[in-house]
């Protein structure tokens, strides 16, 4: 009897030890501080890799999903061939940019002798890079994936939802923020800047909200969907007259290193590419789904125009403006739309899907089916860009099928019908600032 009670005791001991270790374990992964220093590594790390692979000749084969666009013309193409380019070759081109710019060159035209590929953002963008153009390549790309892994995780760390929430999405995204720095893209950039702005517009900062989004939209012009959120609060005048102050700064900024006869031409010459850029692309998108499963073609317009009737509808839901949790569905569902309705759309852009599946998932109560779901998620378009799945089967199988793109596309339709459903709550004055998760 004794021995069975010794037995027991040191059974209970040990399921006790178990439950503390599994406590501690968890709250160190939850650390934010933790958290915080991970993410920096992964910049640092990303970048690293890029620097250390050199250069290499350019001889890229036409991806079938971008047949039309600009670069693949064989009479651009040829430009490049045979040439040394560096790993990473998006950091190059942001910072080349600051250089035509302050040079009075043209932006938007072919730099072989520099670059692969074209610039395609805004003129005032150029200026924002001035902090890295004299920086040695390995230093400034650490900083500039630094910069956007911070951003990216000080925006979600600031939305209002509970601490265990926030850090939950900060875990759930790192494998695809890497993804998008091992590409040195502005990406994690764009989703923390518009997360950013859905923060401060939540503690009524309109001024510093309007800024994040004037910052996102001359990053990629899609970021100015984000300007929607503004009808879920008060001062709508203020928004606007912030809008229209913030935005001529921005458009004037590049003032400071050019000519404004110069800076017009930096204009004009930015629409003619858009015009010209506007080709039958259907990329990692329901457009690129609807091609490679279904051979349809020349849909891009008409997916669009739907894409933005359904969030319209989305937005139709007035009744809900103050609740948190409609505002969140929202959020996400503006982040995912930027990525699945975008004919350009590739595989280092969907840290802004994936950041919108975050914040739709983890601030609420789990359920079977929720889980289920951000696992798809996680798999199918986390996962099979990366060497976890044969070489074959993603260059044969995912990639063609837009494999990536699926289950957001999915998520997608799912948290529009959630928020269809949604029932209008309790008529109040006051706005639903509560934080949930």
């Amino acid at each position: 009897m004794q021995c069975f009670l010794v037995v027991k005791k040191e059974a209970i001991l040990g399921t006790a030890y178990a439950r503390m270790d599994k406590k501690a374990i968890s709250s160190f992964l939850l650390n934010t501080k933790f958290l915080l220093t991970v993410y920096i590594i992964i910049a640092i790390v990303a970048g690293l890799q890029l620097y250390m692979l050199g250069k290499s000749t350019f001889n890229a084969p036409v991806n079938k999903l971008y047949t039309t666009d600009i670069m693949a013309q064989p009479a651009i193409r040829s430009q490049y061939m045979g040439k040394q380019y560096t790993q990473y070759n998006n950091y190059v081109v942001f910072k080349r940019s600051y250089f035509h710019l302050l040079n009075g060159e043209d932006l938007y035209t072919i730099y072989p002798e520099e670059q692969w590929d074209l610039y395609k953002y805004s003129p005032s963008f150029p200026v924002f890079m001035l902090p890295f153009a004299y920086l040695p390549d390995v230093v400034g790309l650490a900083l500039w994936n630094i910069l956007n892994a911070l951003v990216l995780f000080f925006a979600i760390r600031m939305l209002p939802v509970s601490d265990r929430a926030r850090n939950g999405m900060l875990w759930f995204v790192l494998l695809e923020l890497l993804t998008s720095l091992q590409s040195a893209q502005s990406n994690a950039l764009l989703a923390g800047l518009i997360i950013m702005a859905y923060a401060l517009l939540h503690k009524r900062k309109i001024g510093m909200a309007v800024l994040m989004l004037v910052l996102a939209t001359i990053i990629k012009p899609y970021g100015a969907i984000g300007f929607c959120m503004f009808l879920f609060y008060p001062g709508k005048g203020k928004a606007i007259l912030y809008s229209i102050l913030w935005g001529a700064v921005v458009l004037a900024l590049p003032l400071v290193l050019t000519t404004i006869t110069q800076l017009t031409a930096q204009y004009h010459s930015w629409a003619q590419l858009i015009a010209a850029d506007k080709s039958s692309s259907y990329g990692l998108s329901v457009m690129g789904w609807l091609h490679s499963w279904f051979g349809l073609s020349n849909i891009n317009m008409y997916v669009m125009m739907a894409g933005i009737l359904l969030f319209l509808l989305v937005l139709s839901r007035i009744g809900l403006y103050k609740n948190t949790t409609y505002q969140l569905y929202t959020l996400a569902l503006m982040l995912m739309w930027i990525i699945i309705f975008n004919y350009k759309a590739e595989s280092p852009t969907f840290i802004i899907a994936i950041a919108g599946a975050a914040i739709w998932y983890f601030p609420q109560a789990k359920a079977t089916w929720r889980t289920v779901m951000i696992i798809t998620v996680f798999i199918g378009s986390c996962l099979t860009p990366t060497d976890i799945f044969p070489p074959y089967v993603r260059q044969h199988l995912f990639n063609p099928y837009v494999v990536k793109a699926i289950p957001c596309i999915v998520l997608w339709f799912v948290i529009f019908i959630e928020v269809m459903l949604m029932h209008r709550p309790p008529t109040s004055n006051k706005t639903d600032r509560k934080v949930i998760g």
